[in-house]
């Protein structure tokens, strides 16, 4: 009696997680070909309004780097109806906090709004894309904040250059191999004209993706839209005809160094699919497998019971058009780095030759089911996927159906995967050092 108690309480439970993380939305386009997306949720007085901009660092002058990252933060500096410096204080005086943030391949600006304030976020953003304010004073003083944002999370930062030096190394042609932040000698000799430029190209609803998330009357959000949206005209369609890699096919063996550790760190990088492509879910399960909490393989080997490394990761670095695949680990004591790398293929070689036990799979199944209903947790968090899953996947029902990906990627297919991309003449390894005084 108490087994079918339990059968079907887990029944229930699993109906109930099913149930919970289907997230209804409605999409559709302004006439200016910018994409909206409503999602009502009224169970809590909050809203979250946010729009994606498909423009990351990779579509930047090779020679002007840095400029998607600048304009995350040039575009707060006001607008011709918000006085400059005022964009924070205009949210937080309404009960609302706000970011944004950029990456390779997109930008993201969000407020979160008590749900009385959904027009106020729609007129901000509105504001910021049709009438910023861009001018030297602003331009100024953003360089100067990206500059000790630079120092802040990369120069003084341990292991802060690891991904950089990877990226130029794996990429020799995508403009995947330069830096999201990127070169300040660029920001510092671009002019006014340029920065005005990028955003006339960029910033236009053709462009971009609108999320209203929340507590919300979705006819009368509609009409808002229309209202503060709806005017703004319509940009030049955006052409991206990016140079494409030619694959790894021998070894690379390189160094690098960093003033400020005291500890070596060796990588074993790989290239990979974007994170469109199926095998990129694989890796994710391979990485999760590898080194996902102290119970994986790679942790319970080389940390808990070798005492080889103070710290080991398997990381799937997915973006657009590439991913990075990487093995990652700091030595303990007088541990070689070669035996680091020796340690870590042999659990590839593993996955490459032997299917995973039945029982780490399903603890594979169940940690990604875990994931999968906190990602959908927040508001927030559903406004961000929802974007994302339209800007870059161009599948916004992967909210509900990515799940499904993972729950039938076999064992076999992990095998597969690990032999088509983690092999040792398709990597960089990178030997990441402690800088002397004389280097």
């Amino acid at each position: 009696m108490k087994k079918s108690l339990f059968t079907l309480a887990l029944l229930l439970l699993v109906g109930f997680y099913a149930n919970a993380q289907q997230v209804e939305f409605e999409e559709y386009d302004l006439d200016n070909g910018m994409h909206v997306i409503l999602h009502q949720d009224n169970s809590a007085p909050v809203v979250t309004v946010s729009v994606m901009y498909h423009v990351g660092a990779k579509d930047e002058d090779p020679e002007r780097t840095g400029f998607a990252h600048f304009f995350e933060h040039l575009l707060f500096e006001g607008t011709e109806n918000i006085p400059r410096g005022e964009w924070f204080n205009i949210v937080t005086s309404n009960g609302g906090s706000n970011n944004a943030n950029t990456t390779d391949d997109r930008t993201y600006y969000y407020e979160v709004f008590p749900s009385n304030s959904v027009e106020l976020g729609l007129w901000m953003e509105s504001e910021r894309l049709l009438h910023p304010v861009i001018n030297q004073i602003g331009v100024d003083t953003q360089n100067e904040v990206v500059k000790e944002e630079k120092r802040l999370r990369v120069d003084n930062q341990p292991y802060g250059n690891i991904l950089a030096e990877i990226k130029k190394r794996m990429f020799k042609v995508h403009p995947y191999k330069g830096t999201t932040i990127g070169e300040m000698e660029h920001l510092d000799a671009a002019t006014l004209e340029e920065f005005k430029a990028f955003n006339e190209k960029f910033y236009v609803p053709n462009n971009a993706v609108l999320v209203v998330a929340g507590d919300i009357d979705k006819a009368e959000v509609k009409k808002m839209i229309q209202d503060y949206f709806g005017p703004i005209p319509k940009g030049d369609d955006i052409v991206r005809n990016f140079p494409k890699e030619e694959p790894i096919t021998e070894s690379m063996r390189d160094k690098a160094y960093d003033p400020n550790i005291q500890i070596p760190a060796v990588i074993a990088a790989y290239r990979t699919p974007s994170f469109k492509d199926r095998d990129a879910y694989v890796l994710d399960m391979i990485s999760q497998y590898l080194s996902g909490g102290k119970s994986s393989v790679l942790y319970k080997k080389m940390v808990d019971e070798q005492k080889q490394a103070l710290q080991v990761a398997a990381v799937n670095i997915s973006q657009e058009d590439y991913g990075i695949y990487a093995l990652f680990a700091l030595p303990l004591g007088d541990v070689s780095l070669d035996t680091l790398i020796t340690e870590m293929d042999e659990e590839v070689a593993k996955i490459q030759t032997e299917l995973i036990s039945e029982r780490d799979y399903q603890k594979l199944q169940n940690q990604f089911e875990n994931q999968f209903v906190n990602s959908n947790s927040s508001v927030a968090g559903i406004a961000n996927s929802l974007a994302r899953y339209y800007m870059l996947y161009d599948n916004v029902n992967l909210i509900n159906d990515e799940i499904d990906i993972y729950r039938s990627i076999t064992r076999e297919e992990m095998r597969d995967v690990a032999k088509k991309y983690l092999n040792p003449n398709q990597r960089l390894i990178l030997e990441y050092l402690p800088k002397k005084d004389d280097q």
